[in-house]
């Protein structure tokens, strides 16, 4: 090898040789390896075939941060009420989060609502006018007690281990209706408890790693979409991103593949398309007066936080996103002044849930849209504090609504004081897998290469639950 000033040459690459002998034919390889592997990035979010015909096209997810009781919301209970204050007669679980005293009744009425006559609790007047558009289930349980753990399962299926998040499978799964717009977009989500891993794409590739707007710390009205503004000259900016593109495409060819740098790069063609139409979606003040109050929206009304959340929700479905969360963060962990708290919690999402649903239906959407409620865990009838309760994750209330789903039912049951799942259990796994299902998705065959196994949402479980279906 030639020396220079005593010093060894350095040594020529196994690419530069094949740009440098051959006619540069390696390099025509390379290039169709990176045209390829470019195509396929620029092509993520392209809508997919479903494994079968799917009832619902999208997912609005109402997350409610902290585990609202389900024998003061959806699950009424009145043995509770002829035993309160009574020891609790049945064997506590094994591992509880903390200890619990006798029962506790719960300070609401429970009503019917609609012609199918459920059961809502006074928390919730508004929504249970919306009764017959409801599918309760009443039996879902999970794993985990903590909220760590327990938003980790509810949100990837996973409450231990690093896992992409349900919404990341579902953009996985089946692409975006709009590639001027993220395929996943959560609104105000939660900074705790898992933080972004709840929203994460985790091994997936990250084009489908979900999109926030805001965060729980800022109010909704604050929640904005960062550096979105058009650019003054949008021919210069394609100029300057193009040469970026230019740039990463030239480090690639050195580097090889890099995941990271591929996704970034989509990400800055994603947000040059989306200048041109997040700011108009994102916009309420399009909205008539009647909407904005049908809502609740406006200022020092309890309910403005969320009703915004579920407004722009509604437009982002409308808009062709794939998956979008509302978070109430995080305000229903009623370890004591439940009656105060509960109270002040349903106040302000009631009526800007039951104008969501409403909204999809009067526009034709809720039939093809699943609305999904729900927090990560429920709590205990047993009183924590007086009057309080404790963390139960093995019953609780969830509903569905839209997306296929048949309104007016209730599925499943606990026992007689609503701790433990005892009927049509479902557990977390089976939830998600009955999601998929929905959306035209096998859980089973919805997979993912990595780390010399195919990975899926549901593990190596999951059961659809197809009573719940029309």
């Amino acid at each position: 090898m030639p020396t220079f000033c005593n010093a060894l040459a350095p040594a020529v690459s196994r690419r530069d040789m094949l740009k440098l002998s051959a006619n540069s034919f390696g390099l025509l390889a390379l290039a169709d390896m990176l045209h390829a592997r470019e195509t396929k990035s620029a092509s993520a979010l392209a809508p997919r075939p479903t494994h079968f015909a799917p009832k619902a096209k999208r997912i609005i997810f109402l997350f409610m941060h902290g585990g609202p009781s389900q024998v003061d919301t959806f699950d009424p209970k009145p043995m509770l009420k002829k035993h309160n204050g009574k020891p609790y007669p049945g064997q506590k679980p094994r591992v509880q989060f903390a200890a619990t005293g006798n029962l506790l009744q719960s300070p609401w009425e429970f009503r019917p609502g609609g012609d199918s006559g459920i059961q809502v609790s006074d928390l919730f007047p508004e929504v249970r006018k919306r009764a017959d558009d409801l599918c309760v289930i009443r039996s879902i349980h999970a794993d985990n007690s903590a909220h760590g753990g327990a938003l980790l399962q509810l949100h990837t299926g996973s409450d231990t281990f690093v896992r992409p998040s349900v919404g990341s499978w579902v953009t996985y799964g089946l692409g975006s209706e709009n590639q001027n717009l993220p395929g996943f977009i959560t609104l105000c989500p939660t900074l705790g408890h898992g933080g972004l891993q709840n929203w994460s794409s985790a091994f997936l590739p990250a084009a489908y790693q979900g999109t926030p707007i805001g965060h729980s710390g800022i109010p909704a009205k604050q929640a904005t979409v960062k550096d979105i503004a058009p650019a003054a000259s949008p021919e210069l900016q394609r100029m300057q991103l193009d040469l970026l593109k230019e740039i990463n495409a030239t480090h690639l060819t050195k580097s090889g593949p890099d995941a990271a740098l591929e996704a970034r790069i989509g990400s800055f063609e994603l947000a040059f398309r989306m200048q041109a139409e997040a700011p108009t979606v994102t916009d309420l003040s399009k909205e008539t007066v009647k909407t904005l109050e049908s809502y609740g929206i406006g200022d020092g009304k309890p309910t403005d936080n969320f009703g915004r959340q579920c407004l722009t929700a509604r437009r982002l479905a409308e808009a062709g996103v794939r998956f979008i969360q509302c978070t109430h963060s995080y305000k229903w962990d009623q370890h004591e002044n439940l009656k105060k708290d509960h109270t002040k919690n349903a106040l302000e999402v009631d009526k800007p849930i039951a104008a969501l649903l409403a909204d999809l239906k009067q526009r034709d959407l809720l039939k093809d849209t699943l609305v999904w409620w729900g927090g990560e865990f429920g709590r205990t009838p047993a009183a924590q504090g007086g009057d309080g309760r404790d963390h139960n994750p093995h019953a609780f209330s969830m509903w569905l609504a839209g997306g296929g789903i048949n309104g007016g039912m209730v599925h499943g049951a606990t026992d007689d004081f609503g701790y433990y799942a005892v009927d049509k259990k479902v557990h977390m796994h089976d939830l998600h897998a009955t999601i998929l299902h929905l959306l035209g998705l096998d859980h089973e065959k919805l997979t993912f290469r990595h780390a010399g196994r195919d990975f899926r949402l549901t593990d190596v479980k999951g059961t659809v639950v197809k009573e719940l279906f029309e």
